[in-house]
This record gives C-alpha cells, sequence and structure tokens, in this order.
C-alpha cells in the first residue's frame, strides 16, 4: 500500500496553535449511596449535557452570590408535571425573584389543590382517555372535574375585582392567598411576595371564565383585564434591578416577554436556558443564547447556558446544585 507523502493530511498535519490547558473527559463510578452534590460535581467532567449542566449551576450561583434578580421562565407543561413542587420549593427558598408563566400553569396549580393528575402513557389509546373523561398532556392525565372547579373557583373570585379592573399579576396573588396547600408555587409566591407575571392572560381556561363571566353584563359589572399595568409593574422590576438573571424553562410567550423586556436594560447580566427546542426552524422557543446576544437580549454569551434536555430531568437538577 502507498503511503501519502503530504505532510498536511490525516494526523501529519502541522500544529499552529498552543493547546489550552483543559479539564479532562472522564467519566466515574455511579453508586446509589452517592450524595446529589456529589453526583452533580462527578457529572460535570463527562461532557455533552452533563457538563453544560455544570456550568448552568455555576451561572446561577454567581448570580445568586451577586444578588441579581433571577426571573424564571416556565411553561404551562411543567407545572402539568410534578415540577410544580420544584417550583414551589424555589419560591419557598426564595431561590426566584419574579415567575413569568402561561395561565395553564396558573389554571392547574389551582386545579391540583383538589384534584391529582394521573400518570398515563404517550401512546395511550385517546379515544378511549376522551371517553374516561381525562385530557392528555404527554404521559399526564388531567379529569374533567378538575376545570369544572376551576370555573367555579373562578366565579367566585372575579366579583372581587373593584370596579371590574383585573391585573393578572394581582389574581395571582389573590388566588395564592385562598390556596392552603404548600405543593403550590402560587402559594408560596404569595406569602414570598414573588410577582407572577402572565404575558397571555386570556389564552386558557381563564380566558373563557372571563367570557362568560361578562357576557350579558354592562359597564363596571363587567371584568375588564389591565394588561398594561402589569405591563408597568413588570418593566419597572426588571429595569430597576442592579443585575438580572433568566432561568428559562421551555420557549413560547413566557421566555420572550423575559428576554424582549431585556433588552430596555440592554440584556440579561445571566441566562440559563433548559429547553429541547431546536434553532433549525428559526422559532423563539428553540433559540440559542448566542442569538440573544444579537438582539441585545444577553450582554454576555460567556454568562449563559444551554442545557438541551427535557425539563424534568434537568430541572430538579438544577435546583439542587444551586441550593448547596
Amino acid at each position: 500500500m502507498a503511503v501519502s507523502k503530504n505532510k498536511n493530511v490525516s494526523f501529519k498535519r502541522k500544529i499552529t496553535e498552543k493547546r489550552a490547558s483543559l479539564p479532562a473527559a472522564r467519566g466515574f463510578s455511579p453508586s446509589g449511596k452517592m450524595a446529589v452534590s456529589e453526583f452533580l460535581e462527578k457529572s460535570s467532567t463527562l461532557g455533552f449535557q452533563a457538563t453544560e449542566l455544570s456550568r448552568a449551576i455555576g451561572i446561577m450561583k454567581k448570580a445568586r452570590a451577586e444578588k441579581a434578580k433571577v426571573f424564571l421562565s416556565i411553561t404551562s407543561n411543567i407545572v402539568s408535571s410534578g415540577l410544580r413542587e420544584v417550583v414551589a420549593s424555589m419560591c419557598e427558598r426564595k431561590l426566584i425573584d419574579a415567575i413569568i408563566t402561561t395561565t395553564g400553569s396558573v389554571e392547574e396549580d389551582v386545579m391540583k389543590t383538589k384534584f391529582d393528575f394521573s400518570l398515563g402513557e404517550f401512546d395511550s389509546d385517546d379515544s378511549l382517555v376522551k371517553k374516561m373523561g381525562m385530557n392528555r398532556i404527554g404521559n399526564v392525565l388531567v379529569p374533567d372535574e378538575a376545570y369544572c372547579f376551576m370555573e367555579d373557583f373562578d366565579n367566585s373570585i372575579f366579583p372581587e375585582f373593584e370596579g371590574g379592573r383585573l391585573v393578572p399579576s394581582e389574581y395571582c396573588k389573590k388566588v395564592g392567598k385562598k390556596l392552603f396547600d404548600r405543593k403550590s408555587f402560587l402559594y408560596w409566591a404569595a406569602k414570598n411576595d414573588i410577582p407572577v407575571f402572565l404575558p397571555g392572560f386570556v389564552d386558557g381556561a381563564i380566558g373563557d371564565h372571563i367570557y362568560f363571566f361578562n357576557k350579558g353584563k354592562k359597564g363596571e359589572d363587567r371584568l375588564i383585564v389591565d394588561q398594561s399595568a402589569e405591563l408597568e409593574k413588570f418593566y419597572d422590576m426588571i429595569i430597576s434591578a442592579e443585575k438580572t438573571a433568566g432561568l428559562i424553562v421551555g420557549g413560547g410567550i413566557a421566555k420572550h416577554h423575559l428576554i424582549g423586556a431585556a433588552i430596555l436594560r440592554n440584556g440579561l447580566d445571566y441566562a440559563v436556558y433548559i429547553s429541547t427546542g431546536t434553532a433549525g426552524d428559526g422559532s423563539l422557543s428553540g433559540a440559542r443564547p448566542t442569538e440573544a446576544v444579537s438582539w441585545n437580549k444577553l450582554k454576555d454569551r460567556k454568562k449563559s447556558a444551554f442545557v438541551e434536555s427535557e425539563a424534568t430531568l434537568a430541572l430538579p437538577l438544577l435546583v439542587a446544585g444551586i441550593s448547596e
């Protein structure tokens, strides 16, 4: 066999740059008795998403050490799952300063104070699920009765808004004060004065409830959603903060509302994304932190991490890591 005399091919290429001193990629022998802190520390050298999760924990720790205001952005499916209790624990321990989310998160947090959501299958027979009076979210099942309870709950609380003016974050605080469930994130958010902002308030069952509540009513008897007052409260909070950090789980309107507002202060100081979204379709949900830099939504790509993982796997570990 002839051997190439070209010195620039294969591994005979000429090295022109000095190699940086970098940690080795190596694993470990997992043990059932291993503490979470030890597991996370050793996982940092595994490479791929384990290493990125370790970076994310480090970034959030630094942000908290510098007393940055931490804004948590979540989609409603987070509360559909058992991550509801994880978010509640974050509110209880004051690991975050504000939440930006969707209406579904609020609805399902309230529903879960009275009804359990069940574990089903991703490949369930949905015709059968429907006949059972259940609604499927991935492999989580929600009973119809939970939505009926939520409608009655809203109809009891709507008349309490003076002059028929409802500000979504004030609604969330009022709801939280009526809940006596320590697993509820709204309960702990209200107790610890953590505002919950809902940029798309009527996009959900609550919007249906407002529609029927207002039907046939006139003047001051009608309920009006004051989204402008909500916006002012949120913008004032993010603009006045000395430093800011975004913990962004998933995408959608909640993610955009947070990083879009960050433009007004020349970007977030720190950001951690947890997402399975793809950047290839140009969607905001799949956009990486580096794209946020181009919009002035994030100041420094080096002070961010993108954990490409489904949230039920990554978020509990991240919270455990920053809670040490």
